[in-house]
């Protein structure tokens, strides 16, 4: 049985906020039920990890709730969250705090492939 869940975030656009929260709803639920959960920013989802872009995009009109929001929620419930360099290339370094780490292509490649690990993209 699988124990870790691999989220990538690459081809969802990040504006279409409510395409994206799916990802940090499962992640966040993930995470509750003990799973080790990590998401990877990278191509044009890898947006998300820039400072003050989540934090402007609303889940709905007139709502509070931003995808910032969600994304704080994921990682107080422990899931890690880890930013492509190919992305920070793409839409600079100015990351969001929540970051735990900046990885390669092959870490990436290497987390998909291992056992006990499950994958899913966006």
């Amino acid at each position: 049985m699988a124990e870790k869940l691999l989220i990538v975030l690459m081809n969802t656009d990040p504006v279409n906020s409510l395409a994206i929260s799916e990802a940090f709803f499962q992640a966040t639920v993930a995470a509750s039920m003990e799973y080790e959960v990590e998401i990877v920013f990278t191509g044009r989802a890898g947006e998300l990890a820039r400072k003050g872009f989540a934090e402007k995009s609303y889940l709905q009109e007139g709502r509070t709730q931003s995808v910032y929001d969600l994304m704080k929620e994921a990682y107080e419930a422990g899931v890690k969250f880890k930013a492509c360099s190919q992305a920070i290339e793409a839409w600079g370094d100015n990351l969001i705090p929540e970051i735990d780490e900046t990885i390669g292509s092959a870490y990436l490649i290497s987390e998909a492939m291992a056992d006990g690990t499950v994958t899913f993209t966006y």
